[in-house]
């Protein structure tokens, strides 16, 4: 691992992205951070973390010159690129900016480094952040899909995902580029943004707020501390194999009204106060709403000897407590347009 001291991370700012910067600085790594600073981005997220091991760049990874510039300006080892856009609500209402991040973006990323490669002749490595939800909807076969599964994705964001993961693996073919793909299950932890499931569910049990809960909560999901897929990442950058593809997961589901029932005891458990609004409430089904998410992570577990630290019991546990003592994180987004309900209009 002492050829991967110097490494670029796209979408610092963001929920993954800036976990793995504080992972990584821990580690006595030197972090050239490349943000856009879009909706999700939040520089509350690094707000304490020592710069003289750190430098920030505001870009879009779309701007394939300032990127190319980047490179070979610090000349990393790795590039783990995790500028994307990430919510499937989102995606149904705004398909074409998950378009222009999560695939041209992407291309973009691919042709600075191929350039940069070329003209240098360094060694570099990209380490490209995916998602379980290109295997698509799971429910009939109740299988795991393994790294072989055949792509299925449902929504325009796990198709934007989906496209971008086969790009990238028709230039590891026609290219020899350096590049592995992890698909990761749900993450969740300090620092993500409450559009998502588990801080929305925290965010309004803390202010006195229904629980929301699609269709009949029953839609299964495969869990994972943002801590335990930082760990994998570094691993993948120092370990892993080029051209390959690594799930990475607990290989544990829960269904989402039993999630929402476990964050109702933790919480409770802590002795803080749970008001008289705070109850699970179900709401009209996302559209194209993927029944069941499942991984197989035994390849990374036995060819690199990775598996998960933190149990859901104890992650849940520690992401309550984040939010109890970081509240000004919530202010700073606290408005109807990022925290109200998306995706419904089709």
């Amino acid at each position: 691992m002492k050829n991967i001291k110097k490494v670029i991370v796209t979408g610092g700012y963001g929920f993954i992205g800036s976990n793995l910067i504080k992972y990584l600085l821990k580690k006595n790594y030197f972090i050239i951070n490349i943000d856009k600073l879009s909706y999700s981005a939040n520089l509350y997220n690094l707000k304490n973390i020592k710069k003289n091991k750190y430098v920030f760049y505001k870009a879009d990874i779309n701007n394939k010159a300032l990127f190319l510039k980047i490179l070979k300006k610090h000349n990393p080892s790795a590039v783990f690129n995790l500028a994307a856009e990430t919510h499937v609500d989102r995606s149904i209402d705004s398909p074409e900016q998950f378009i222009n991040s999560n695939i041209n973006g992407v291309f973009s990323v691919l042709e600075s480094m191929r350039s940069y490669i070329k003209k240098t002749n360094k060694k570099i490595k990209l380490i490209h952040i995916s998602t379980d939800e290109v295997y698509g909807d799971l429910n009939k076969n109740n299988k795991r899909a393994n790294e072989n599964f055949p792509y299925k994705p449902s929504s325009p964001y796990a198709a934007s995902k989906a496209s971008a993961d086969h790009l990238i693996k028709s230039y590891i073919r026609t290219y020899n580029f350096p590049a592995i793909i992890s698909n990761c299950s749900n993450n969740y932890g300090p620092n993500q943004f409450p559009e998502k499931l588990i801080p929305k569910i925290i965010f309004n049990v803390l202010n006195d707020k229904p629980i929301p809960i699609y269709g009949k909560g029953l839609n299964s999901r495969e869990w994972i501390y943002v801590e335990d897929h930082c760990r994998a990442l570094e691993m993948l950058a120092a370990k892993g194999k080029i051209g390959q593809t690594y799930n990475i997961g607990t290989n544990n589901n829960l269904t989402n009204i039993e999630l929402s029932k476990l964050i109702l005891k933790k919480v409770k458990e802590k002795m803080i106060h749970v008001g008289k609004k705070v109850k699970i409430i179900y709401v009209t089904d996302r559209p194209g709403h993927d029944f069941r998410y499942a991984i197989d992570s035994n390849k990374i577990q036995k060819e690199l000897k990775w598996s998960p630290l933190i149990n859901l019991n104890k992650g849940i546990s520690e992401t309550i407590d984040w939010h109890v003592n970081n509240i000004e994180y919530f202010k700073s987004i606290s408005n109807k347009k990022n925290l109200g309900r998306l995706g419904t209009n089709i």
